[in-house]
């Protein structure tokens, strides 16, 4: 897609009306949608904002810091949060602090304690894993109550869960993953379930997702992976 900001701006726009189309067709109401903003330019950033949107998602620690410290540290406050949304390495959290407003993806006893030495009264969301996916990111389903509990326990504020769908069978595969992890944000009364991105989000809506992460249907493809900074 073309950088150039008008052009941009109004490309955004128009796949992100799409994509609040596709949510309404599935039977979504008040489903909020993140632009997930990894590998693309600042300037998809500021489209995602400028077409409404109050956050984006990234998911590499050096990425974020090269593409938006440096507008936080221009204008001392962005004005969309700045949700990260990868594998965090417990490393890389005090450099993600000033920028970083939300930590999706927390998945391990480490991780929150560390945000809760670095960033005290952090926002949290807790990934659950694939079952049947042992290796892969995530806590294991039943593990995720005694997680919450310390995050909590730690002080910090555990938003709610995400769940990624399997990347095999397609988007119907994912259906059994989401309703289990929708069914337990509801007994652990956690307001937010993210689930569902651009290829599996009528299933996510389906299953109660209350936001899904969109990245492909709003940016288009992907630069290579060799040319990340990570």
């Amino acid at each position: 897609m073309t950088t150039d900001p008008s052009t941009y701006d109004t490309v955004v726009a128009e796949r992100l009306h799409a994509v609040h189309e596709r949510i309404a067709r599935a039977g979504g109401s008040g489903v909020t949608v993140l632009p997930v903003t990894k590998s693309f330019p600042v300037e998809a950033c500021w489209a995602a904002y400028h077409a409404g949107g109050a956050a984006v998602g990234e998911n590499y620690a050096q990425e974020v810091v090269a593409k938006l410290g440096a507008e936080r540290l221009s204008s001392e406050r962005l004005p969309f949060e700045v949700h990260f949304i990868g594998q965090l390495q417990t490393n890389k959290v005090r450099m993600l602090a000033p920028i970083v407003s939300l930590f999706g993806a927390v998945d391990r006893l480490s991780q929150v304690r560390e945000l809760a030495k670095r960033v005290p009264g952090a926002r949290i969301l807790v990934q659950v894993q694939a079952p049947g996916s042992p290796g892969k990111a995530g806590c294991p389903i039943a593990e995720v109550p005694a997680l919450i509990e310390s995050a909590t326990s730690a002080g910090l504020m555990a938003d709610g869960l995400m769940a990624v769908g399997p990347t095999e069978g397609g988007p119907e595969a994912a259906r059994p993953l989401f309703r289990s992890v929708r069914a337990l944000a509801t007994q652990l009364g956690l307001a937010t379930c993210s689930m569902g991105m651009s290829d599996d989000l009528e299933i996510a809506v389906q299953e109660g997702s209350t936001q899904v992460r969109i990245g492909t249907a709003l940016f288009g493809r992907r630069p290579h992976p060799e040319t990340l900074v990570r």
